[in-house]
């Protein structure tokens, strides 16, 4: 999930005052003057943006796996083609969230033009042009397709059209193909393995000169190639361009040819003067690898694309107009999940040496906390520090975190840091800094939750044996020359030289649990006395929890030896146990409930339940492929009322995990996937009223009116209605322009609306409307046409009840 805003095709960003909607030339910047969208791939929708408020104003849901390809409609441009594995292309009108059109594809599409043929594993693509059928109906099966090239590469950055569509030019590995359409011919252009110094001549991505016969291509060494004359299979050229130090990801032409646009690892924007390469402009500093480049059609905005799940837009090359972040993408999360009490947001590992804190409900990232404060050096087999813990205390008012550095000649490096609120700055500072709390590897590290007369307290544990209180000084006993109060360390406690794993405190912050190998031992945070120890399970300990409210009682760990086992702290004893491969135990903060992933076959399954009760709340088999080693209950904002049943272990929190692939999702109730749906439906009108912006206005006073109007009144004042027209003229009328189908296609349903069926006319003769045409005309084409599909709506797993949903792939 690979996690957010993955860029499959290419970004788009459109200029409504430079395109043309209608025939007559007419255009938009009377409605939407310099107003700017931005469309992208976005796991299985795609959303659009707002390049001025970097905000997401639709996301077009409908696919039911990965969306692989954007494309703008090219007869008109306020309709965007999408495609996906899911084998279908779907038109929508992008500038009001509404799908117009579905059309299925026998294969799995990894681009707009890109099909595979063979089984899904199998590495071999084809080129193929898929005929999309000129159809009334919403849902069209396309069964025409023409092999174009072979053997193409999966990647659509290889794949660039040129010169109005004229030829394609196709590169993998170290072969360049360029097929031309009108002569139905292709030349095959081969490079050797490694040049004269020892570079790789690998093609990494393909583009296009928009009007002259010239093809761009990046190679793995950095290396640009302008190729021309490629037209004839001995006589083609080509010229060299070489700034990047590694592969070139990404190359793009401006509209009119006159720069050409390339990036990489190095974070750096080039321009390219075309047919005078020797002049380059430079764009530094974007903060992360570019993966893709887009320009706008009139090429007054660029727009990158990087690795850390950013859009960058660029204001033709000069300076950075907007930023649109999503969830930092790591190669992984060392981190638990966590969720910071004052703004709710989720905090786990961003960029390298900081702390993201991004807001569930927003789906935005709010800021990076900087924890390493080095700067970050790219190269290839370079220790650098890494947080690898992070902690809240209940109040959010301290946040700890550990960070680690490992060199080969030296020992490990590693740093405990607490940081303290700012109310004026609204962030967290620096207030200490331990160097070498333990003499190894921290394994777990958890706050108490301190009371008015209790002071603050961070438990950590560590492969030295020991466990270490750090307690928070008062401030009156410290000098003046100090701004507030530091930590330091109040105990240190250990047990028969074991190494301890994991640490929790009880809900009400009496007492203190930390795991030995395969013992537990429970201490008195005040006294640190040794109370208890729990040794009857074999195998060491992984997973530590303590019960909430009425299951505070409880305690909850989980083996090595694949057992869940459940302690009554009040006798001591072992309550129940069951055979679990556990990869995570976690327990909601604001209920009874505990979530266990167990993993089984190579997916994992998700359980629900209290520790006081024999029986699971929920269950759900193969939630997710592979481990899952991180998930969080994130407080919900406003308790829910209405949930099912089976829907209520979410009403208070909601749960968030991730996956191995870095995909992370959550549950939602039915209700809520109802009130998603709805954002993306077309809004259901009356007939008899145009939903026009005055009636919204007006239309709910008037209906206030007529309720309180006197009945004597009304039908005094009553007349006679109306005739009503057809229903086919109505919706031909009150649907936008850019919706409707071409004019030859309705005009003969509009006639068929006009004509009089005879068998009505001999059974009513006084009958002003026809029923029946109407009815012809809603359950046929209308439906189709104008109406989204609910059933189009899918979610990646489609539960009873609660639903399984994708926040960001």
């Amino acid at each position: 999930m690979d996690y957010g805003y993955k860029l499959f095709l290419s970004l788009f960003v459109l200029h409504f005052k430079d395109l043309s909607l209608f025939p007559d030339g007419s255009r938009l910047n009377s409605c939407w003057p310099g107003y700017v969208f931005l469309l992208c791939a976005s796991g299985e929708c795609v959303k659009v943006f707002s390049t001025s408020t970097e905000e997401c104003i639709h996301d077009l849901q409908g696919h039911t796996d990965l969306v692989t390809g954007v494309l703008l409609r090219p007869s008109n441009h306020l309709q965007v083609y999408s495609c996906s594995i899911d084998g279908t292309v779907r038109l929508w009108d992008f500038t009001d969230g509404i799908l117009i059109k579905v059309r299925v594809d026998s294969g799995c599409l990894s681009s707009v033009f890109a099909v595979t043929v063979d089984h899904p594993t199998s590495k071999l693509f084809q080129l193929v042009a898929v005929h999309l059928p000129q159809s009334g109906d919403q849902l069209v099966e396309s069964r025409e397709l023409s092999a174009v090239l072979s053997n193409v590469s999966s990647n659509p950055a290889d794949i660039a059209f040129g010169r109005g569509g004229e030829y394609i030019a196709s590169a993998k590995g170290l072969q360049l193909k360029v097929f031309f359409f009108k002569k139905q011919k292709s030349y095959e252009f081969s490079l050797k393995e490694d040049n004269k110094k020892g570079g790789l001549n690998t093609f990494t991505c393909v583009a296009c000169h928009p009007k002259d016969d010239c093809i761009a291509t990046g190679h793995g060494d950095g290396k640009i190639r302008l190729w021309r004359n490629f037209n004839h299979k001995k006589e083609y050229t080509y010229s060299t361009l070489h700034w990047h130090h590694n592969a070139v990801s990404s190359l793009c032409f401006t509209p009119e040819g006159t720069n050409l646009l390339s990036g990489g690892v190095e974070s750096v924007l080039v321009q390219w003067r075309y047919n005078q390469e020797s002049q380059r402009d430079f764009l530094p500093r974007l903060g992360a690898a570019i993966t893709h480049i887009a320009v706008s059609p009139d090429g007054a905005l660029f727009c990158t694309s990087h690795s850390d799940n950013k859009i960058t837009i660029i204001q033709s090359c000069v300076k950075v107009s907007a930023v649109i972040q999503g969830l930092v993408k790591g190669e992984s999360v060392q981190t638990d999940l966590i969720v910071d009490p004052r703004s709710k947001a989720l905090v786990l590992n961003g960029k390298p040496g900081h702390l993201q804190f991004y807001s569930l409900q927003r789906d935005k990232l709010l800021y990076n906390l900087d924890i390493v404060q080095q700067e970050y050096i790219h190269e290839l087999g370079l220790e650098q520090f890494e947080v690898v813990k992070a902690a809240f205390d209940a109040s959010g008012t301290w946040l700890a975190t550990v960070e680690e550095r490992k060199q080969k000649s030296a020992e490990l490096e590693v740093n405990l840091k607490l940081w303290a609120f700012d109310e004026q700055t609204q962030s967290f500072v620096l207030n200490t800094t331990i160097s070498a709390p333990h003499e190894a590897r921290i394994t777990a590290m958890c706050f108490r939750q301190a009371t008015d007369s209790q002071t603050t307290m961070l438990v950590s544990t560590s492969k030295d044996g020991h466990f270490k209180a750090w307690h928070l000084g008062d401030i009156s006993k410290k000098q003046v020359m100090y701004e507030g109060p530091s930590w330091s360390c109040d105990f240190v406690g250990t047990y028969h030289g074991l190494v301890p794993e994991c640490c929790c405190f009880s809900a009400d912050s009496s007492l203190l649990a930390v795991s030995f190998q395969e013992v537990v031992t429970v201490w008195s945070p005040t006294s640190w006395e040794l109370l208890t120890t729990l040794s009857q399970p074999p195998g060491a300990i992984r997973d530590l929890c303590f019960g909430r409210l009425s299951c505070s009682k409880y305690l909850l760990g989980t083996t090595a030896k694949n057992l869940l086992c459940c302690w009554n702290l009040l006798t001591c004893s072992l309550e129940w146990s069951t055979s679990m491969d556990i990869s995570l135990l976690l327990a909601d903060p604001l209920s009874e409930n505990m979530a266990a992933f167990c993993c089984q076959a190579g997916c994992t399954d998700l359980f629900v339940f209290k520790p006081s009760e024999p029986r699971p709340l929920f269950s759900h088999k193969a939630v997710c492929s592979g481990t899952v080693t991180r998930a969080v209950f994130a407080p919900r904002e406003k308790m829910l009322d209405s949930c099912e049943e089976n829907s209520q272990w979410l009403n208070r929190s909601q749960l968030h995990f991730l996956t191995q692939y870095m995909d992370l999702m959550t549950f939602t109730t039915k209700a809520e996937d109802d009130r998603l749906m709805a954002s993306s439906k077309q809004l259901v009108i009356d007939d008899s009223v145009a939903m026009t912006p005055f009636y919204l206005l007006l239309g709910k006073h008037r209906h206030q009116q007529q309720e309180n109007q006197d009945p004597m009144s009304s039908l005094s004042a009553e007349r006679t209605p109306l005739p009503q027209s057809s229903v086919a003229i109505k919706e031909l009328l009150q649907t936008p322009a850019h919706v409707l189908p071409s004019t030859s296609f309705l005009c003969s349903m509009f006639v068929q609306s006009l004509l009089i069926s005879v068998t009505d006319l001999r059974s009513n003769h006084s009958e002003r409307h026809y029923p029946q045409m109407e009815k012809t005309w809603n359950s046929g084409n209308q439906q189709h046409l104008f109406q989204e599909n609910p059933d189009d709506h899918q979610m990646i797993c489609r539960l009873h009840l609660p639903q399984l949903r994708s926040i960001c792939t």
